[in-house]
């Protein structure tokens, strides 16, 4: 019998892994979020760790579901989008003009991320409310649908745990 400790438990590591470019290649999984002003969590996604956050901007603004307002209809997309310069691609900025969504995206080499420090704080807590979920912290599960749905049910808390405030 041979000794697996320090093995991988097969061959496949998981849907949607990938390696890390930064972790000495060990297969790993991003999660992608976007929160409203606040902070609450409003569309998730997961992916490899490999993949780049640019490719991960256009399903994630799709998934934002509809939100219901008192006045007029429902809202499916919001009026303005806050993004670092990881996003700073000019198809990305012509599919949100075309969405009709105003986009403040930092723009390489030409301005700095201190600006956005004050919108980009809010969704650095709610990652590191994210983060504080342990079953969130290492991805034990090699399914990515339950690995997505562990990080759902971790939005769902952080939305009630702050609206019950």
């Amino acid at each position: 019998m041979r000794d697996r400790l320090g093995e991988h438990a097969g061959p496949e590591k998981g849907d949607l892994t990938g390696p890390n470019p930064v972790d000495r290649g060990k297969y790993g999984s991003k999660i992608h979020l976007i929160t409203e002003r606040s902070g609450l969590p409003i569309s998730v996604g997961i992916s490899g760790a490999n993949l780049h956050d640019s490719q991960a901007l256009i399903p994630l603004v799709k998934g934002i579901p509809p939100i219901r307002s008192r006045r007029g209809p429902r809202r499916r997309k919001p009026s303005k989008l806050h993004a670092d310069k990881g996003y700073d691609y000019a198809h990305l900025r012509q599919w949100l003009r075309e969405r009709g969504i105003t986009h403040r995206i930092a723009r390489k080499g030409v301005e700095s991320s201190q600006r956005l420090g004050r919108h980009r704080w809010t969704v650095e807590r709610t990652m590191a409310w994210l983060a504080g979920c342990r079953r969130l912290h290492r991805r034990y599960e090699r399914k990515a649908d339950h690995f997505l749905a562990f990080t759902s049910i971790a939005c769902t808390l952080i939305c009630y745990r702050r609206l019950a405030k």
